[in-house]
């Protein structure tokens, strides 16, 4: 073997072992250590109670910068708009191109209020409310995301939210303009240049420049995972973010060198990502992982994706597709890619993904940039019990109850009942009260 083969697990279902490395390859622990838990706390702690000078203080510790007040780290309409403006005409296209997608597609997402009324004339309903404001977060470190900017902040408008306040840290002072233009494109209406745990923290709390907000949203390094979870309860959090996965099922009929770069765009991401490949056709399995081995060496990010694929990475052999739908089922991806013939029937067996990418055409990197549907996920196996990013993430719904004197007193019968049963008299009383009123 060469010192530059590529180093990636091949797994087949008849091993005698085979569940044990499969939970070995899927283990992800996203709640941080004692240590990141502690060094969080002191900091949401500090800006819970100096607010902007907290914040101040961390931001320019942890990103190399000089601001003295919090207007140093706060960029107006004006700038974004300026931002916009400056992109090549090709760049500014392709983002109204998206962002123009991604609004048609949650667009359709929206619900009703709505109600209904009994044969006594009592109503029953629900009433849905947006949010008054929303913070998103916005990764600024290893790369930059203007794709993340649309995907959180257009579903909220189309909610209805009133305010929306982004977050994005600046290492080093460095803007990126794509960013600020798809803040711009978004309507977006407030940005601070500040990132990590002291920005989760002026979002939850906020401070004298930084408005509180009512829910949270947005993907983050580990502090920012460990600060999300911590101030859940002061305000809505979207998920906990693991690192970036694919999974990839091939009938052994798509193009090999297709198949290899649908994984290495997610496992660029960094190296904790993961990209699994799983088929019943051993040759094209092998035809994969000479392509792997044939084009890494070409790819920009090879070292980040060469360790992640070493790590997180596998080709994993099935007996048919039956068996395949149950490791798709079992593993719960964030991405799923069915390059088969018939992706349409195979996606009815599909129970848990985030997000499935149906036939040999249908690449992943289309759904995280323009074609639609929210690219932010849930990872490491929560799509078993949760769904991909919506305009629902940031409306809320009220029930409506509205009893007839009627209804009050068909109701009040058996609330009297059940409150007795519980102990409860003042319960049954207040419902008792209305019986005479008829």
């Amino acid at each position: 073997m060469s010192d530059n083969a590529v180093n990636v697990a091949r797994l087949t279902t008849t091993q005698d072992d085979f569940d044990t490395r499969l939970n070995a390859l899927l283990a992800w622990e996203g709640v941080s250590d004692k240590e990141v838990a502690q060094r969080v706390e002191e900091i949401l702690d500090a800006v819970r109670t100096r607010g902007d000078a907290a914040v101040i203080e961390y931001t320019n510790r942890f990103d190399r910068l000089q601001a003295a007040e919090m207007s140093e780290l706060t960029l107006g309409a004006e700038r974004l708009r300026h931002a916009y403006e400056g992109l090549p005409a090709d760049q500014r296209e392709a983002l109204a191109h998206a962002a123009e997608r991604i609004r048609e597609y949650h667009q359709r997402q929206k619900p009703e209020s709505w109600q209904y009324t009994e044969a006594d004339g009592s109503v029953l309903g629900q009433k849905v409310t947006p949010l008054d404001r929303a913070g998103i977060y916005v990764p600024g470190g290893k790369a930059a995301y203007p794709s993340s900017v649309l995907m959180n902040a257009i579903p909220a408008h189309v909610a209805g939210v009133r305010e929306v306040v982004m977050v994005v840290p600046t290492p080093d002072g460095v803007l990126n303009d794509l960013v600020l233009a798809a803040a711009h494109l978004a309507g977006v209406d407030h940005v601070f240049t500040v990132g990590g745990a002291q920005a989760v923290a002026a979002l939850a709390y906020g401070t004298e420049s930084i408005p509180r907000v009512d829910k949270i949203v947005g993907p983050g390094n580990i502090y920012v995972a460990t600060a999300k979870r911590a101030v859940f309860g002061q305000v809505g959090i979207d998920m906990i973010a693991g690192p970036s996965e694919i999974l990839v099922v091939t009938d052994g009929l798509t193009d090999p060198e297709w198949l290899a770069m649908d994984l290495f765009s997610q496992a660029e991401h960094d190296e904790d990502a993961q990209a699994i490949l799983v088929g019943w056709e051993a040759a094209h399995l092998d035809a994969v992982a000479s392509a792997i081995e044939r084009l890494l060496p070409t790819m920009e990010r090879e070292a980040i994706i060469r360790e992640s694929l070493a790590a997180r990475g596998a080709l994993i052999q099935c007996r048919d597709r039956e068996e395949a739908l149950a490791v798709i089922n079992r593993i719960a991806p964030e991405h799923l890619e069915l390059s088969v013939a018939d992706p349409e029937s195979m996606a009815e067996g599909v129970r848990h993904a985030g997000a499935i990418f149906m036939g040999r055409y249908t690449s992943e990197a289309l759904g995280d940039y323009c074609a639609g549907p929210n690219h932010v996920l849930p990872t490491s196996g929560t799509a078993r019990f949760s769904s991909p990013l919506g305009v629902y993430d940031f409306q809320k719904r009220s029930s409506l109850i509205h009893c007839s004197a009627q209804g009050a007193a068909t109701l009040g019968r058996t609330a009297s009942v059940l409150a007795r049963g519980e102990s409860l008299t003042a319960h049954a009383r207040s419902a008792e009260s209305r019986l005479d009123e008829r």
